[in-house]
């Protein structure tokens, strides 16, 4: 092993070999970094990528974090920047075959099996590369380690290796993790504590869509988004507008306005609602199901009757949507889908629903208006004092939510009397 990692490994004894020094000096208030040369994993980052820092790319298998971590290698390389690839998934073959359909194949980019711990931290502090980049965490195997390979405690074990490299020499590192159906990479999130950053990347396989997410983010903004989309030359930042909001109105659909990390995003809820025998059933994709329940809840004892009757909630592309911002928007979806009567025309929504059936108010209201009016609405559904609105965009006040669903509710008159007026 190099000196690097054999002095990490002989420390194991506890001994302290480093005096104390001041804590802030000149330069550390701004850390250097990175720029990848994508746009919209550089906004997500913060700003690129920071010297030293660990960050975790984790997803599904098969969305893409091959892909992506591949492009930004190649990226890199192109701005003169050194990159390690080490893949314990795929043979140098596979890898410079993708890297060839997706243009990464500029001088800079060098390659490693990645499956024994030791072979990658030496080869990176040997070559003290810019990036490293490890596909995947879940394939590193610690030599001597009785842990099963992929499991929790051997994961965790060669995590906590490539941290003490990655702050030993200020070699920047990207981490890939495969996550589960329920979001747990390696057991109950077993990494984001040794990491500095957690990134998710999620979508649904077949419609090409992505979403980069910053969870854990200890240099820049949690919740920044950047939306990709899978082609046959690899991933290319979009601007999801067009492909989240159809611009028409539609029974059963209505725009909501989501907040993702500092920027608003207007995203068209869908619903669909069906006559059953018994307690209706819910079903969602992309939604929250706890939050379907509760505004169907709310929506039955309003006068939209829909407790008898089965209720599919789904966003675009699968794309995960749990801002309970969203849920006015949710609510006039599935009023829309039981009355069959569209909302209006060019109408957006937003604001939580609370269990009495009052409208709270949204924080980051400026960027959501912008996200209606960057997605051609003409009026916005919000709570009292969400803000004036312009010439272009007229903000309507809503303090319950039959104050925003007047256009499907039935006449007061024809409303079952057990219910509230």
């Amino acid at each position: 092993m190099t000196q690097v990692a054999a002095s990490l490994a002989a420390r194991s004894d506890g001994a302290v070999g480093a005096s104390p020094e001041p804590l802030v000096g000149a330069g550390d208030a701004d850390p250097d970094r990175v720029l990848t040369g994508i746009e919209g994993v550089d906004r997500v980052l913060g700003g690129g990528l920071v010297a030293g820092s660990v960050v975790l790319l984790a997803g599904e298998p098969g969305i893409g974090k091959s892909t992506l971590a591949l492009q930004v290698a190649g990226a890199l390389a192109s701005a003169g920047r050194t990159c390690l690839l080490a893949s314990g998934e795929e043979s140098r073959q596979q890898v410079a075959a993708r890297a060839a359909r997706v243009g990464a194949t500029a001088d800079g980019i060098t390659f490693i099996a990645g499956r024994d711990l030791g072979g990658v931290l030496d080869a990176a502090s040997a070559a003290r590369p810019t990036v490293l980049v490890v596909d995947s965490v879940q394939t590193l195997r610690a030599a001597g380690s009785t842990h099963v390979p992929g499991g929790v405690a051997q994961v965790r074990v060669c995590t906590d290796a490539v941290v003490g490299v990655a702050k030993e020499t200020g070699i920047a590192v990207i981490l890939t993790g495969h996550v589960t159906k329920d979001g747990d990479l390696a057991g109950p999130r077993a990494l984001e504590h040794a990491v500095d950053v957690v990134l998710s990347f999620e979508g649904e396989p077949r419609s090409g869509l992505r979403v980069l997410a910053a969870g854990k983010n200890r240099f820049g903004a949690e919740g920044e988004t950047a939306w990709f989309e899978m082609g046959p030359a690899g991933l290319a930042v979009i601007d999801p507008t067009d492909l989240l909001v159809s611009g028409r109105a539609l029974a059963g659909a209505a725009v909501a306005l989501a907040q993702r990390g500092r920027r608003g995003l207007a995203i068209e809820v869908q619903a669909l609602v069906g006559p059953t025998e018994g307690s209706g059933r819910r079903h969602v994709t992309g939604l929250d199901l706890r939050r379907l329940q509760l505004v169907t809840a709310v929506l039955d004892r309003a006068g939209v009757g829909v407790g008898r009757s089965d209720v599919f909630g789904a966003s675009p592309g699968g794309v995960r949507l749990d801002d309970p911002a969203c849920d006015l928007a949710v609510a006039a979806a599935v009023a829309s889908a039981a009355t069959g009567v569209a909302p209006p025309e060019g109408a957006a929504f937003v604001g939580e629903i609370a269990l009495t059936g009052r409208v709270h108010a949204a924080p980051a209201m400026a960027q959501r208006l912008q996200a209606a009016r960057a997605a051609g609405c003409t009026s916005v559904y919000a709570p009292a004092g969400a803000g004036p609105g312009t010439t272009d965009l007229l903000v309507i006040p809503v303090a319950e939510v039959r104050d925003a669903l007047g256009w499907a509710l039935p006449p007061a008159s024809m409303r079952p009397r057990s219910l509230p007026a």
